[in-house]
């Protein structure tokens, strides 16, 4: 029976979804495909996101995608010699015959996120700092390459190292790209490699700083500082030292100990530095020994340093001023300092910074120091519209349990305080009074808390010694802290640092210095991605590169032999669109045929 080949076309084009936002009009931009479905109707895919792009942009997809569709596709052939022929005098000494009938695929494994998270690994030249520093053991160990399987699986389908033993390795591509076999994934020799990284920590900061440099002209004038905390799923340790503690919890996991992770990023999100402090540790007291470290480590400069309240007291910032030469801040106040400067503000007239931003400045010249409080209109809305929504449930709320007949006293305060822990904000504006024995209660709407709680929403007060900075500046430097967020979410959720399953305390930390280099390979990525679509995310190009697959074809030959070629699966049309997007990656020697003849086509 001949076999019957259908042509497939597919279109794919460039749609955007419109979003009216404060008066303006936001276009979010999509490449999806029609797909034709059963009964003849055309369904559209969405293949990429891009978010918000410019012109510039838009026109660099439209060109790559015109170019896509208009390329034919080439394949290369691969001539073989069937057992029932002979093999032509041309091809005598070197042709093979072999059973095509009896061909058989073997080992599917995930390769193009692996080619392509070796490939960021080697553009932070990461291979060449490790193999300088981790040599191969006398029994032939290769530690280095175990540091980059153990770093590139966190990145793109991050587990325990149990699961990478016993499973993942031989579902990638990593031992064909490292050129090594399962050995290398000895879940002792895991382990052992985790206790040789510690030591070497400040020097990778030194050489991430330089190649941030190098790769992006990174700036580290402005420096972001934070403090995120990770928990474990173990009980306390009865070792005084160690790090492991209770204390506040980021996590919402008060049941659990933890450690505090300080972290140090510039506005670009690139990381500088970080420490692994005990989980006991008040972010007040942790901003003067990370200011001693850089220094120690880059030297004296005119650096700005941006946090939030919480982490500086009056002690540590009265000591930056008075450095020589003075260390500049930027940093969010605590609510209570508003209320005693409310007065002295109020006089003030308030100066339009940007569209929707206002500021007043209150200097204090005693001090060398300068107030900034600022007042986003968007922000306003927002949050007015969230507290509107958690006051209008929870008086719905209080109205039915008011209703409720037969209720003893004891549950009268427990769906009262459960009301409470669903809108604690919204809580605060009504004042409720229980009855001292009686299961019965009031409330009423605290009129005067509603008007300060009016005047604070959407406004920010900020002190800095950075007196003579445009105030536009300032708002523009303080509101880059999301950058730092952004880095705490990707390193628990895309990274999944927590929980940490660890028990010895040094393999904890070297447990979460493979996250950091996993998150300089995610940043180095999403720095790369950021000229060709804002929306584009490094988890939607790994998930979509992790489909191209990697087996081994198996011909028996007429000779009892056996032929074994490695080949790849074809990349579909998603694949390819990101492949031409990410040349540059992918233009080296050495890259596989399904990625050089995307490329070349």
């Amino acid at each position: 029976m001949e076999r019957l080949q259908r042509s497939v076309i597919r279109i794919m084009f460039l749609r955007f979804n419109r979003r009216f936002k404060d008066g303006k009009e936001h276009r979010y931009w999509n490449i999806v495909e029609n797909k034709r479905c059963a009964g003849g109707k055309v369904v559209q895919r969405q293949v990429l996101y891009l978010g918000e792009i410019n012109d510039g942009q838009r026109e660099a997809w439209c060109q790559l995608i015109d170019a896509f569709d208009e390329g034919s596709q080439r394949h290369r052939q691969l001539a073989l010699f069937p057992a029932d022929r002979q093999v032509p005098a041309c091809a005598e000494g070197y042709g093979v015959q072999v059973r095509l009938d009896a061909m058989e695929l073997h080992r599917p494994r995930q390769w193009g996120a692996c080619f392509l998270a070796c490939q960021l690994y080697e553009q932070l030249n990461l291979d060449r700092f490790w193999s300088a520093r981790l040599p191969d053991s006398r029994k032939g160990t290769q530690w280095r390459h175990i540091l980059q399987t153990l770093v590139c699986y966190r990145l793109i389908d991050p587990g325990s190292e149990w699961r990478l033993h016993r499973m993942w390795f031989e579902q990638s591509a990593m031992g064909d790209l490292l050129g090594a076999d399962y050995g290398l994934v000895e879940i002792h020799a895991l382990y052992r490699c985790l206790d040789k990284l510690l030591e070497h920590k400040t020097a990778l900061f030194d050489h991430l700083r330089q190649r941030w440099q190098d790769l992006f002209g990174a700036n580290f004038e402005v420096l972001l500082y934070d403090l995120t905390s990770t928990y474990f799923e173990s009980s306390q340790p009865d070792d005084e030292d160690d790090k492991r503690r209770f204390g506040h919890s980021r996590d919402k996991r008060y049941d659990c100990v933890q450690v505090v992770i300080a972290l140090i990023v510039t506005p670009d999100g690139f990381p500088l530095a970080y420490e692994v402090l005990p989980g006991n540790t008040a972010d007040c007291t942790t901003l003067r020994s990370a200011l001693q470290k850089i220094e120690a480590q880059y030297g004296k400069a005119d650096r700005i340093w941006i946090m939030d309240r919480g982490i500086p007291t009056d002690e540590v910032l009265a000591e930056m001023r008075k450095a020589d030469p003075p260390v500049s801040y930027l940093v969010g106040t605590p609510k209570g300092r508003l209320s005693k400067l409310e007065k002295a503000l109020l006089k003030l007239p308030w100066q339009a910074v940007r569209e929707g931003i206002d500021v007043k400045l209150l200097r204090q010249d005693a001090d060398q120091e300068m107030y900034v409080l600022a007042q986003s209109h968007a922000r306003i809305n927002k949050e007015r519209a969230m507290r509107r929504r958690k006051l209008k449930w929870l008086w719905a709320r209080l109205k039915q349990i008011a209703a409720m007949e037969n209720l003893s006293r004891e549950e009268l305060l427990m769906k009262l305080g459960a009301a409470r822990a669903k809108a604690r904000a919204a809580w605060r504006l009504i004042d409720v009074e229980v009855a001292e024995k009686d299961a019965t209660f009031t409330f009423a709407l605290s009129r005067d808390k509603l008007r300060k709680t009016r005047r604070r929403e959407g406004r920010y007060l900020l002190r800095t010694n950075l007196c003579d900075e445009d105030p536009a500046k300032l708002w523009k430097f303080y509101i880059q802290l999301v950058e730092i967020e952004a880095a705490f979410k990707n390193l628990k959720d895309d990274l999944q640092l927590r929980p940490i399953y660890h028990q010895l305390e040094h393999r904890i930390e070297a447990h979460i210095f493979v996250a950091f280099i996993a998150y300089c390979l995610h940043v180095t990525l999403r720095a790369k991605l950021k000229p060709l679509a804002p929306g584009l995310t490094p988890r939607a190009v790994l998930d979509k590169l992790a489909a191209i697959q990697m087996l081994d074809v198996h011909f028996p030959t007429t000779d009892g032999r056996k032929l074994i070629l490695s080949r790849y699966t074809e990349l579909n049309a998603d694949q390819k669109l990101l492949v031409k997007c990410l040349k540059r990656f992918y233009s080296c020697p050495g890259a596989p045929a399904p990625l050089n003849e995307c490329l070349t086509s």
